[in-house]
């Protein structure tokens, strides 16, 4: 299960956190253990990645968006207010002109899953390659408005511009636990991993953030909370909510991968709601224009 090791001249990324907004929610949705009543107010973070040796920026998740009561599908504005409190003082658009990047500055960006809160808006990145996993292409077809209760938008991943990653693509690679990743620099900086089990075409982040050993994993939504991988708690499924996973088997399979990582030497690994580490972090020097220091 180790990470290979770093070559000669080793290309890395820096990573720096961006706010996206913050999502109210049930935590009987993601938990066994919480009670009915317990409420969580969750970050969306995302993340902007500046490689070692190219001239690159590269964002992982847009968080929610500022107009998402105006923007969204109907169906889905609904779904959000019965279940969720939104506030978005911040969008990842914001985050970045905080270090002077206009969405037009970044080259690509990367979305884990077309879920609200890690959406945003790709398409006002109008110089960037959209990334996503083949598996989204499925829930934007038809798409709103084409289908009136649908929950998506059919043009969210933009025309001629969008790279979908599928585990059966011949360039996927093994690496660490994960059976299915894409090199996407190919010279071992950057891994985009396939997570299945959360929601059809789920990626995670697998990233070098130094050139001698160092890595950060960002987690998606394949885990939401630090007590479904230290073992506290399991995955909720319950008549109420039923399972905020789509295959919850294999959502589990992956949160035993997420584990195993979180076992390996000088691997930081990240949620994408991780409340632990926002509590401890939020206004600090790994929030752009600073950065993640290195392990």
């Amino acid at each position: 299960m180790s990470l290979p090791p770093p070559r000669d001249k080793q290309a890395y990324c820096t990573i720096s956190v961006l706010e996206g907004g913050f999502v109210d929610v049930p935590m009987a949705q993601i938990v066994d253990t919480a009670p009915p009543q317990e409420v969580m107010r969750l970050p969306c973070l995302a993340f902007l990645l500046k490689h070692s040796t190219r001239p690159d920026t590269f964002v992982f998740d847009l968080g929610t968006r500022k107009d998402w009561e105006t923007a969204f599908a109907p169906a889905l504005v609904a779904m959000i207010k019965k279940w969720y409190g939104v506030d978005v003082p911040q969008d990842v658009i914001d985050s970045l002109e905080k270090g002077g990047l206009a969405p037009a500055d970044v080259d690509h960006v990367c979305i884990s899953h077309v879920h609200f809160d890690h959406q945003g808006d790709p398409r006002v990145f109008t110089n960037a390659t959209v990334i996503a996993g083949a598996g989204s292409r499925a829930l934007l077809t038809p798409g709103y408005p084409a289908d009136p209760d649908a929950h998506f938008h059919a043009d969210l991943l933009p025309e001629g511009r969008t790279r979908l990653v599928s585990p059966d693509d011949p360039e996927m690679v093994s690496v660490g636990p994960f059976a299915s990743a894409l090199d996407y620099y190919g010279d071992g900086s950057l891994y985009i991993v396939d997570a299945p089990g959360h929601l059809p075409g789920h990626l995670a982040l697998l990233a070098r953030t130094s050139p001698d050993g160092a890595w950060l994993f960002v987690a998606g939504d394949a885990c939401h909370d630090w007590r479904l991988l230290t073992g506290e708690a399991g995955i909720a499924d319950g008549p109420r909510f039923g399972c905020v996973h789509r295959d919850k088997e294999t959502a589990a399979e992956t949160l035993a991968q997420v584990r195993a990582l979180v076992q390996e030497p000088r691997v930081r690994v990240l949620l994408s709601h991780d409340v632990p580490w926002y509590d401890k972090n939020k206004g600090g020097d790994a929030f752009w224009p600073g950065s993640l220091s290195s392990f």
